[in-house]
C-alpha cells in the first residue's frame, strides 16, 4: 500500500499550510509519483468565508511518530477547499497538535488547546492514546472524529465519538477468519512495546485466536531501535503459518521486517499490517504476504470498484502535490476528512457547533465512505460505522488483490464479546 509521492519544493508546501492549516509542518521523505490521475481533474468549488475549524491529535512526535497523517491532512484540505467547495461553502481549518503516543499528557493537552481554539469537532489521527482526552472533549460537548480507534478504551464506548472505520478487533477477526479457511492453524505476529499493543495483543488477540481455533503468540520490540534480524528469527520460531506485524507506525518497520523474515528463512505467510512500501521494495520476495486496510489502496487500484477507483486517483494526485510520506496513514487521514465534510454536506449542517456535527454524523446511513464501503453509523452500542474491513494479498510485483474479492465481515458472534465491537 504504501506508495512513496512526490516531493514538491518547500516553498509550495508551505503555501499549502498556510491557506488551511494551523501549526503545519512538512516531512522530508523522498518518493516516486502515483497512479494515473488524469481522470481525477475536476472542475472544482472554492470554499470561501468563516473557516470551521477542526483540530487534529498528529502522532508527529516521540518514537512512534507516523508521517502519513501531516501528508493526508495537507491532502485533504487543498481538496476540500479547492475542489468539493468546503463544508456546506465554509472552508475547513486543521488546528494540528503533534502528539507523542508514549506521553498521554500530549494527548491532553492537545484537548486542551482544541477547546480554546473553539473547534467543532476533534479527529483522531491513529492516537493509541485518544482515550486520555475523551473527559476534556467531552466535557466541552466536542465529538472526536477518526477511522480506527487505536485506544480500546476509547473503542469501547459510542459516547460522543464516531469512527467510519472498523473496530480493531475487526481486523483481527477478519484475518484470522481467512487463515483458518485457507487451513492455517498459527500466528505469531510483533509489535511496537507500548501500553496500548500490550491490551489489544493480550485481551484481544489470544482470546480471539482461541475462539477461532488459531494458535496465536505475540511478540514485542523497542518502537526507537528493533533488533529486526532477532525480531524475524524470534517470529519464525517453530514455522508458524503465519508472522508479522498487526500494526506498523511506518512502512520502514515492514520492509525491514519482511526482508528479515525472508534472510532468516521464513517461508510461510507475512503479515505486514497496512504497509505497502515492502512490495516495491521487494518485488517478487514479497508475492503471498499479506495485509489489511479499512479502505481500498493504490496497489490493489485494478480492483477497486466504483467510486473506490476514481477516489483513489483524486487521493493519488493531493497526497502527490502534499509531498512528504504517503501509504496507509495518508490515504486514512484524507478518506476521514473527506467522510467528515461529505457527511456534514448530506446533512446539510449549517450551525456548526459539537452537538450538531456528532447528530450529523450518527446520523448517517447507507452512507458511501470516501475510500471504503457503505456506513451506517450511530449505533447504540459501538463509535464504529462498520464493521467490514479488507485483506489483501501480493500477487505480483508492485500488485495486491483482495482476499475473497472484497470487503470482509468478521463473525458478528465473536465481536459481540468484544465491548465497543459491534
Amino acid at each position: 500500500m504504501r506508495r512513496r509521492t512526490g516531493r514538491i519544493v518547500a516553498a509550495a508546501i508551505a503555501a499549502t499550510c498556510a491557506f488551511s492549516v494551523v501549526s503545519c509542518s512538512s516531512d522530508d521523505s523522498s518518493s516516486g509519483s502515483g497512479a494515473d490521475s488524469s481522470a481525477a481533474e475536476e472542475s472544482g468549488v472554492k470554499a470561501t468565508g468563516d473557516p470551521v475549524k477542526v483540530g487534529l491529535f498528529n502522532p508527529s512526535k516521540g518514537p512512534a511518530t507516523q508521517g502519513g497523517v501531516t501528508s493526508g491532512r495537507d491532502a485533504a484540505v487543498n481538496y476540500i477547499n479547492n475542489q468539493l467547495g468546503g463544508i456546506n461553502g465554509r472552508p475547513i481549518e486543521v488546528v494540528d497538535c503533534g502528539i507523542d503516543q508514549t506521553a498521554p499528557e500530549s494527548t491532553i493537552s492537545c484537548a486542551n488547546q482544541f477547546v480554546q481554539a473553539g473547534v467543532v469537532a476533534a479527529i483522531d489521527g491513529y492516537d493509541s492514546e485518544s482515550q486520555s482526552a475523551v473527559p476534556i472533549l467531552t466535557s466541552a460537548k466536542i465529538p472526536l472524529v477518526g477511522q480506527i480507534p487505536f485506544n480500546t478504551a476509547t473503542g469501547a464506548s459510542a459516547d460522543n465519538r464516531v469512527y467510519f472505520g472498523p473496530p480493531p478487533a475487526a481486523f483481527l477477526v477478519g484475518f484470522m477468519q481467512t487463515l483458518k479457511q485457507q487451513g492455517k492453524t498459527s500466528l505469531t505476529l510483533a509489535n511496537a512495546d507500548l501500553p496500548q499493543a500490550h491490551q489489544v495483543f493480550d485481551g484481544l488477540l489470544a482470546p480471539l485466536g482461541k475462539q477461532l481455533g488459531i494458535d496465536v503468540k505475540s511478540v514485542y520490540y523497542p518502537p526507537a531501535g528493533p533488533n529486526f534480524t532477532a525480531l524475524a528469527t524470534t517470529l519464525a520460531e517453530g514455522n508458524p503459518d503465519a508472522a508479522g506485524l498487526m500494526t506498523s507506525a511506518n512502512d520502514n518497520t515492514c520492509t525491514k521486517l519482511a526482508q528479515s523474515l525472508r534472510s532468516v528463512g521464513y517461508k510461510g505467510t507475512m503479515f505486514m499490517a497496512a504497509c505497502t512500501e515492502f512490495i516495491d521494495t521487494m518485488g517478487s520476495q514479497a508475492v503471498g504476504a499479506e495485509t489489511y486496510s479499512p479502505g481500498w489502496q493504490p496497489p490493489a487500484i485494478e480492483s477497486a470498484p466504483e467510486p473506490a477507483k476514481s477516489n483513489l486517483k483524486v487521493a493519488q494526485k493531493y497526497i502527490d502535490e502534499a509531498g512528504g510520506t504517503g501509504g496507509f496513514y495518508a490515504y486514512g487521514t484524507f478518506s476521514i476528512l473527506t467522510d467528515f465534510v461529505n457527511g456534514l454536506n448530506q446533512a446539510k449542517v449549517t450551525d456548526f457547533t459539537g452537538p450538531n456535527v456528532l447528530t450529523a454524523l450518527k446520523g448517517l446511513s447507507g452512507f458511501q465512505s470516501f475510500l471504503g464501503p457503505q456506513l451506517t453509523c450511530g449505533k447504540p452500542t459501538t463509535p464504529n460505522c462498520t464493521t467490514e474491513m479488507l485483506l489483501f494479498e501480493v500477487t505480483s510485483d508492485k500488485t495486491t488483490k483482495p482476499v475473497g474479492d472484497g470487503f470482509i465481515t468478521p463473525s458478528p458472534e465473536v465481536l459481540k464479546a468484544i465491548p465497543g465491537a459491534a
